[in-house]
Formats: C-alpha cells, sequence, structure tokens
C-alpha cells in the first residue's frame, strides 16, 4: 500500500485476481495527455470487494473513457469474450463510452476475427462518442456510481431484440380461417360417413 501506483484506491487488487493492478500500473504511467487501451477479463468490470474499490477510484477520477465488449474465441488459450478498457487522464467529458462489438467477427480457422471493415465501425463509434441502439451508449459517471460501480457493457447497452414479431391481428384472422376450413371439413367428413352407413340398410331392403 506504501506503492504510489497502488496507493491512490485505496486497496490492492486480489492476489489471484491481479487485473486491476496492473490497470493501476499503467494509469501510474500513462502521460497526462495519453490513452491506454487495456485487454480485461469481463470479471473485472464487475466483482465486488477489493476489484470494485478499485473501479470506484477510476471512474471517480474520470479516468475511464469507454469499454468495448469485444467477441468470443479472439485469443489463443481461451475462448472467453474479453473487453478492452480505455483510460485517459485527460478526458474532454465525465461520461463512459461502452460500445458492444461483440457480434462483429468472421470466423477464420478456428478462432474468430475482427475484421478491418469492422475494427473501422468500432473506431468510428469510439471517435464519434454518440449514443448508437444496440451498439453504442454514453453513460454519466454519476449513472454508474448509481448502478454501484459496474462497468459491464450488457448493463449500459441494450441487445438487439432477434425474437420474431408477430401480428397478433393476422394471426387471430388466421386461426378464425383455419377453424372455418376444419369446420367445413368435418362437415363433408359427416356426410360421407352417413352416406356409408347408410348404404348396407339400402342394399339389404
Amino acid at each position: 500500500m506504501n506503492d504510489e501506483r497502488f496507493s491512490p484506491a485505496g486497496v490492492l487488487a486480489p492476489k489471484g485476481k491481479a487485473d486491476l493492478a496492473f490497470t493501476m500500473h499503467i494509469l501510474s504511467w500513462l502521460a497526462v495527455d495519453g490513452t491506454a487501451a487495456i485487454v480485461q477479463f469481463p470479471g473485472v468490470l464487475y466483482r465486488g470487494g477489493a476489484e470494485k474499490k478499485i473501479r470506484k477510484y477510476l471512474v471517480d477520477g474520470n479516468y475511464v473513457d469507454a469499454v468495448i465488449q469485444l467477441p468470443v474465441d479472439l485469443f489463443f488459450g481461451t475462448s472467453i469474450g474479453t473487453c478492452v478498457l480505455v483510460l485517459k487522464k485527460s478526458k474532454k467529458d465525465s461520461n463512459v463510452l461502452f460500445i458492444d462489438a461483440s457480434e462483429l467477427f468472421e470466423r477464420s480457422g478456428t478462432k474468430n476475427q475482427i475484421t478491418e471493415p469492422f475494427r473501422n465501425q468500432i473506431l468510428e463509434a469510439y471517435e464519434k462518442r454518440e449514443n448508437q441502439d444496440h451498439f453504442a451508449q454514453l453513460v454519466a459517471i454519476e449513472d454508474i456510481a448509481e448502478a454501484d460501480y459496474n462497468l459491464s457493457v450488457s448493463s449500459y447497452v441494450e441487445p438487439k431484440d432477434t425474437r420474431e414479431k408477430i401480428d397478433i391481428h393476422q394471426l387471430n384472422k388466421d386461426i378464425a380461417g383455419i377453424v372455418e376450413r376444419q369446420a367445413k371439413l368435418r362437415e363433408a367428413i359427416d356426410a360421407i360417413v352417413a352416406d356409408l352407413e347408410s348404404a348396407p340398410s339400402e342394399a339389404t331392403a
């Protein structure tokens, strides 16, 4: 705790989960006008305890510029989805940009790959810092504080609803038509059965 790289947060990262210790180290060496982009595992964005306190320091200090959710299965040795935590010491606003790039990939061999068009799409969203439905959301640090300093992208970017939309009025019409055709078919079948049942008695007479 006497190390000037870690002491500002008032707590040390857990020994077994030291991701945010590296983050604090990078921040301590970051130039005032510099930008750091750090690949992180998702757990550091929402776990409690010491990690939450470090996130609180990063958010309250207005160091977090953006969080970008990446697709799964990008890196060798792990298939888990990772994210990029972007830090700055001289931000122009007090908001954090959340980008959900989890679907921006192409399968290449045994791994997913973020191709150039997708990389450009992510960079363009990062530079514009504007809300985009189901992709990017600009969130005030006050709102993040109210959300218990959760930095998970899925908490702020609403996923696209891929469920099929159903026209209930058209569905009711279709059901009514099926019921009507079924009734007519039932009448036709009953008529045929009646003819068959009457045939033997007529032959006997």
